[in-house]
């Protein structure tokens, strides 16, 4: 039953689950109960903390079908478990997508009930009118048939339906489910529904809004309370209250306080600022078409999948996804590419049967049809509308199931990033619980044997654990977060997600948007090169020339674009406005009257500034004023237009001159693409080598192109054309040059990021050429640099899906292209003497390319993404699955973006950070003030500098619990202890203080290539800890016994004299008790005290490193200053007894030869803990044995020297062959695959090859690859 009963919910998805259903057992719940009073309330938070094992505990197995519990866990490596209880609702029917007027007529039993495996609904519901009611007497009025029970539970803000057709859970997503054509659309579901189909699907898929609710403050509380370390602080300030020790209690309550009460108030912020976002379109009044051709006006929260809704003319935000089925709309989509261009949406095609169009009829998706859906959250600017129609939208998706609802799904719910300190730091502390056991135990059985109270018993075993596992951790390591986030502020940098601070010190690969990040928002003409002739004339700078207004190159650059007005405004893309810019010439459009009364064909006219036409001769009397205006005018009107295709890579339009009886084509696009649809004759000998010239340098080329069309062609066959038609035989007009202006500093901070050795990835919404071309410009691709375009296509009629490798823009001298060696680190080259040429190599893809390797080619992906430097035309989901993708091969990956459809990915990354302050700030974890890329390495910088920090701290804390663990163990031995002022003085005096001040280093000005450790579990941090640990140990040990060796030496008692000071009456009354109750005073006690005292500094000062990290320590004044005060402060009084301090602290008077010896047991202590750190450990284990990656034996960039200096290269490798002597396998999965891939022969792919996916893989891998003949 265990693994029939099994279920996979989103098989095959990001959020793939196992399901296991349980059923409540009241004896287990009973049980449960009883262990809960008798834990005192701690096996209720054990079990809050392990949802598997409250609900394995609590409730027994049963089928999913008859489930009252769901146990939920993710298929991830992060392996989480979740519960969420299931709940049932009666409804008359069991598909939203039946009509209910279907439902009453026939309420047969075999009618299906899966809104998944309908076949005679795939075409849609029956849309017999009739009176609607309200939802709740959906039941009652059809109460002559039985009410379906409906088991559902939600989940993330996904509800999952029980579906019986595949016995499993599922989701209702929209009209998607039903798989509808796009001429059904048009037939069945373009009328409406009537209320009754509206409130019955309302059932299923719920309120239309995206709720982001803001928690209360006290539900925050608790969830914050219940962290496991605030619990044990609260368990320690419980037992030292009643041990007394008052002052260290408040001290560390008061820490948690202010803790809690930041961190509650930044992730309130963030939920206020996360729902104020999507509050903006959540509730809007829209109108919807009724079945019987009413229009009624209703509240956005209740559209469902199916409604059709009037846009209005003025514009709108839209309140869900939907598909457009008459009219035409402007829309801006910046909430979902990033590029604020208004987008022109034209209405879904409507292919009838029989007809042979440009168009077939196919299953609508949104992704296929992106250019007819109107999709939620965008801004809908203005609407277009002919012979009275009525723009309508057939809603698709509603809420969470949209665009927008899936963006803040993935901001609500991410994914929890790994880092190995958090792991490494609860190992660590599990050790430290391990060590505090064995002292709970010798503690309790050395008690025993002295027949020490009960109460003493528990108090003082108990208290070993709070030393060993010290309760100010939290704060300790979080006062250098804040630090590091004070410093990010002061650099124009804000943090909502401090903990990701110290994972931006890892960082070692950096995705960029490229629009508003790279570059500047938008490009600028460089300069058109027109062709006559059949041959280029020198370039110019532009074309606004009065003899050039009248050719056919100005007359293509003023109608070849998808422009329109908005309120006035010129708006479109920024290339085409541009270019009409520089032209000078003035854009007419019809107005809404105007497209109101007409039909189609009303154009859109362009004409020339009357400045650059020539002049006209005067009109004689007797001309009529109207045809002398008529004739003088030179104005070119917009037919039709083909708008720009990814895929066809151009745009066409058919446009007409004024008086002209026929009509002229015009054809922009990519200059190879539109030089095939040329006439050869047209196209100059030398077209490869000047597009050539113009590609090296950065630019981003267009070709333009024109045909004169034949006198046959009407206005009304070009509106049907099929455009193959127009775009043949052409003439080729020359070439227009654009340069997508980089923002000043993108070059130089990439230069930085490249001699950091860290990765650079463009991964952007914008044209492929136009981003392989900015990538050069900037340095992301060197000039020599080969790229490969992967072109993948989906599989198709049988066919199998496969990968086209086109090499781009190859150098001039390609005799050595097919040996192409592979290096990992794409941009920095090794830094030995070469012995051979390498050259590099870097893939580009588009997000469609991506998605089908994703699918098909899960391990090229892997592969790919090691060289991949460019992803074009991403959307904002496939961005979030590229950084998951770079993730799953153990890069540590950094996000910048602008926009809000970076979102998802700047949550996901495991630093993101966004330009702007708007929707994407929202999501990531960083926001800059500063619109351009410097802020990346800054945020490195500083994340290496806390993680350093948190490094220090880590170990200085383990280190002062393993002191003060020694030094109470020593003491217990002699039924000993320290006093709580001495516990005192040592826990804020001297820990406190020193964490709070070590943290101050700020980070290192320059950014080396080395990283920090990502781990506490490495060789070099456990050999530095064990080693202090070791030494602390043995002069502890030494002063202990040796103490007890001197001639002098007696068992203290208040009266005893060694320092030959008569004591007072009042102290030996006083001591009598302590003597009595903690034997607190003695030599032993004092001895160790001042020993451990200083071993605390001493740690503190080799633990506190500097470059190339941290600024070194002796700039951090606080810490100094700290440090120096400690140090003279233990030494005065130590030598020179002050009575009140004495008292206060309960040491002893010793002889002053022991103290002669107590500093020189001090001074050995210091020099060793530093020769131990900083020679043994930085100089000679960090080169020779614990150089992290060991780069150099995977072809990769070496590091960088280490914080001492550097050592003879040639040395470094002979030791470390000694050292290491056998192959090394790296860590790091992307190294393992560059070492893989340096052998294989067919890496990386010959541009005269095919790889093609296999279904049934025999040698383990699920490709081939075909060479074409």
């Amino acid at each position: 039953m265990e693994k029939e009963d099994l279920k996979v919910l989103n098989k095959g998805e990001e959020e793939e689950m196992e399901l296991q259903g349980y059923r409540l057992c009241r004896w287990r719940v009973a049980l449960v109960g009883l262990g809960v009073l008798c834990t005192g309330g701690f096996l209720l938070l054990l079990l809050y903390w392990m949802p598997e094992w409250c609900v394995k505990s609590t409730c027994t197995r049963t089928t999913a079908r008859d489930a009252e519990v769901v146990l939920l866990r993710s298929t991830d490596e992060f392996r989480r478990w979740f519960l969420a209880r299931v709940r049932v609702m009666l409804a008359p029917g069991s598909n939203p997508f039946h009509s209910l007027e279907t439902r009453t007529t026939s309420p047969s039993p075999s009618s299906p009930s899966c809104p998944f495996s309908s076949p005679h609904l795939a075409n849609g519901h029956n849309l017999n009118p009739s009176d609607g009611g309200p939802a709740q007497e959906l039941i009652r009025k059809f109460a002559d048939y039985q009410p379906t029970q409906i088991r559902y539970f939600t989940f993330h803000s996904t509800t999952y339906y029980w579906i019986d057709g595949v016995q499993n859970f599922g989701v209702l997503n929209g009209l998607g489910d039903l798989q509808v054509s796009c001429s059904t659309l048009h037939s069945e579901h373009s009328l409406g529904l009537t209320r009754n189909q509206q409130e019955y699907r309302r059932l299923f898929f719920g309120v239309n809004e995206i709720a982001v609710k803001v928690p209360s403050v006290f539900k925050l509380l608790i969830k914050e309370v219940l962290n496991p370390f605030y619990i044990f602080q609260l368990f320690s300030v419980i037992l030292w209250s009643a041990d007394e020790y008052y002052y260290y209690a408040v001290a560390i309550l008061f820490m948690s306080v202010i803790s809690i009460a930041t961190s509650l108030y930044t992730i309130k912020k963030q939920y206020i600022m996360l729902h104020d976002m999507v509050a903006t379109h959540s509730t809007v009044r829209v109108s919807v078409c009724r079945a019987n051709n009413e229009i009624e006006e209703i509240l956005s929260t209740d559209l469902v999948p199916g409604d059709v809704m009037v846009i209005p003319s003025n514009g709108t935000i839209m309140p869900c996804d939907a598909v457009l089925v008459s009219g035409t709309c402007i829309v801006n989509e910046s909430m979902l590419t990033g590029e604020s261009v208004p987008v022109t949406k034209i209405n879904l095609p409507n292919p009838l049967p029989g007809e042979m169009g440009e168009e077939t009829d196919c299953v609508y998706s949104t992704e296929e049809h992106k250019r007819h859906t109107l999709f939620c959250g965008t801004n809908v600017i203005q609407t277009r509308f002919y012979t009275g129609d009525l723009v309508k939208a057939v809603v698709v998706s509603t809420g969470f199931s949209t665009a927008k609802g899936q963006l803040v799904r993935s901001i609500l719910y991410p994914k929890p990033t790994d880092f190995k300190l958090y792991r490494d730091a609860y190992l660590f502390l599990l050790c430290l619980v391990a060590i505090a056991g064995i002292g709970f135990v010798y503690s309790i059985v050395l008690s025993v044997l002295n027949k020490v109270s009960a109460k003493t018993i528990i108090i003082e075993s108990l208290d070993i654990i709070t030393i060993t596992v010290p309760p100010a951790l939290p704060a300790a390591m979080t006062a250098g977060i804040v630090y590091a986030q004070r410093r990010l502020k002061r650099l124009g940098i804000f943090c909502i997600s401090p903990q990701r601070i110290n994972i931006c010190g890892q960082l070692n690969l950096v995705c960029f948007d490229k629009t508003g990040t790279l570059t500047e928002d938008g490009l600028d003409l460089w300069g058109v090169q027109r062709v006559e002739n059949g041959s280029f004339h020198p370039s110019e700078e532009n074309a606004y020339k009065e003899n050039l207004v009248k050719s056919q190159f100005v007359a293509c650059m003023a109608t070849c674009h998808s422009l329109t007005k908005i309120e006035g405004q010129l708006s479109g893309d920024p290339l085409d406005l541009k270019m009409f810019e520089a032209i000078g010439w003035i854009l007419e459009e019809a107005t809404e009257e105007e497209t109101s009364l007409h039909n189609r064909i009303m154009p859109t006219v362009v004409r020339p500034p009357k400045q650059l036409l020539p002049p006209q001769p005067a009109a004689s009397p007797e001309q009529d004023m109207e045809l002398y205006a008529l004739s003088s005018a030179y104005e070119i009107g917009i037919v039709r237009q083909f708008p720009f295709s990814s895929a066809l890579q151009r745009m066409c339009v058919v446009a007409r001159l004024l008086g002209e009886k026929r009509m002229d084509a015009y054809t922009k696009g990519a200059p190879e693409v539109v030089a095939s649809l040329c006439k050869k004759d047209t196209v100059p000998d030398d077209f490869a080598e000047v597009l050539e010239g113009y590609t090296k340098q950065g630019f981003r080329v267009i070709a333009l192109a024109h045909r004169r069309l034949e006198s046959k062609l009407t206005w009304h066959k070009v509106q049907n054309i099929n455009r193959d038609h127009i775009e043949a035989n052409m003439e080729f007009l020359g070439l227009i040059i654009m340069q997508n202006k980089l923002k000043a500093e993108t070059p130089a901070v990439l230069q930085d990021l490249h001699r950091a050795s860290i990765r650079t990835v463009m991964v952007t919404g914008d044209n492929m050429l136009t981003a392989i071309s900015v990538a050069r410009d900037c340095g992301m691709i060197a000039p020599r640099d080969t790229v490969i375009i992967a072109d993948a296509l989906p599989p198709h009629d049988g066919q199998a899906a496969k990968i086209t490798w086109r090499y781009a823009d190859k150098p001039s001298k390609t005799s050595r292209m097919e040996d192409v060696n592979i290096s990992l680190d794409d941009v920095c080259h090794v830094d030995e003497p070469k012995t051979e040429k390498k050259e590099l190599y870097h893939f580009a893809m588009n997000g469609k390319s991506f998605a089908i390797i994703s699918e098909h080619f899960p391990d090229m992906l892997q592969k790919l993404v090691l060289h991949g430097t460019v992803f074009a035309r991403m959307a904002p989901d496939q961005k979030t699955q590229l950084i998951e993708a770079l993730q799953g091969v153990d890069y540590f990956v950094g996000m910048c973006g602008d926009g809000a459809n970076d979102c998802g990915a700047l949550k996901r990354a495991h630093g993101g950070i966004s330009l702007s302050e708007l929707e994407a700030s929202v999501a990531s974890p960083f926001t800059s003030r500063t619109p351009n890329i410097s802020c990346v390495p800054n945020l490195i910088k500083e994340g290496r500098a806390a993680l350093i920090t948190s490094f220090c701290v880590f170990k200085f804390m383990a280190l002062y619990s393993i002191i003060q663990y020694i030094s109470v163990t020593l003491l217990y031995s002699i039924l000993s202890n320290l006093g709580d002022f001495q516990f005192l003085f040592i826990d804020i005096a001297i820990i406190l203080l020193i964490v709070f001040t070590m943290s101050l280093n700020p980070a290192w000005k320059e950014l080396v290539s080395r990283r920090p450790p990502s781990g506490l579990i490495s060789g070099p941090l456990l050999f530095s800890v064990l080693t202090q640990i070791l030494i602390c140990l043995g002069f502890q040990t030494i002063t202990f016994l040796w103490v007890r060796q001197q001639s002098w030496y007696t068992v203290w008692t208040p009266l005893t004299d060694v320092c030959n000071v008569s004591s007072h009456t009042n102290v030996s009354e006083h001591n009598d008790t302590e003597v009595d109750d903690h034997n607190i005073q003695n030599y032993e006690n004092t001895s160790l005290f001042y020993v451990s005292s200083f071993q605390y500094l001493v740690v503190a000062i080799v633990f506190s490193k500097g470059k190339p990290f941290r600024q070194p320590s002796y700039k951090n004044w606080p810490f100094m200053l700290s440090a120096l005060s400690l140090y003279v402060f233990l030494l005065f009084i130590m030598f020179y007894p002050v009575k009140g301090i004495d008292d206060f602290l309960e040491i002893v008077c010793v002889p002053f030869e022991w103290k002669i010896k107590l500093f020189i047991i001090i001074l050995v202590n210091a020099s060793v803990s530093v020769v131990a750190e900083t020679f043994i450990l930085d100089i000679i284990l960090w080169k020779l044995v614990f150089s992290r990656d060991k780069q150099s034996s995977f072809g990769i960039t070496p590091v960088a020297a280490t914080p001492q200096g550097c050592i003879d290269l040639r040395a470094y490798k002979c030791l470390s062959r000694l050292c290491c002597p056998s192959k090394i396998t790296p860590k790091a999965r992307y190294m393992h695959l560059a070492q893989e891939l340096r052998v294989d022969p067919d890496w990386p792919p010959k541009p005269t090859t095919t790889t093609e996916a296999k279904s049934c893989p025999a040698n383990g891998s699920n490709y081939q690859i075909m060479i074409n003949s």
